[in-house]
């Protein structure tokens, strides 16, 4: 009932940039967060950015000063400017929503995921 979509990865060389873009659509009381997630080849997925229903955000440490995460226009819309890009940034980027339902859970969907790869 809810479809979360990424697009935007490709490949990219060290110090260059990429945009991804997410925008999750279906029956939607509310959005309390959405978020970037990436997992690499034999690593445990770890969080890249959040951003919350107040525009707050949080990011790795690992991205600070190089991403930034925002609102594509509507709520249901997210976009990850990522600049200065290097190899270790090669990754599966996923998408997420935490999803406020009209019967009052909050459920966690998760995008397809996009491959981005630095690499000269």
């Amino acid at each position: 009932q809810v479809q979360v979509v990424e697009s935007g990865g490709g490949l990219v060389q060290p110090g260059g940039s990429l945009r991804l873009s997410c925008a999750a659509s279906g029956i939607i009381f509310r959005i309390n967060v959405m978020g970037w997630y990436r997992q690499s080849p034999g690593k445990e997925r770890e969080l890249v950015a959040t951003i919350s229903t107040g525009d707050g955000t949080r990011y790795a440490d690992s991205v600070k000063d190089r991403f930034i995460i925002s609102r594509n226009g509507s709520k249901n819309m997210i976009s990850l400017q990522m600049n200065s890009l290097k190899p270790e940034d090669t990754a599966v980027y996923n998408c997420n929503a935490d999803v406020r339902t009209y019967s009052g859970s909050t459920i966690r969907y998760w995008g397809q995921g996009t491959q981005v790869t630095v690499s000269s």
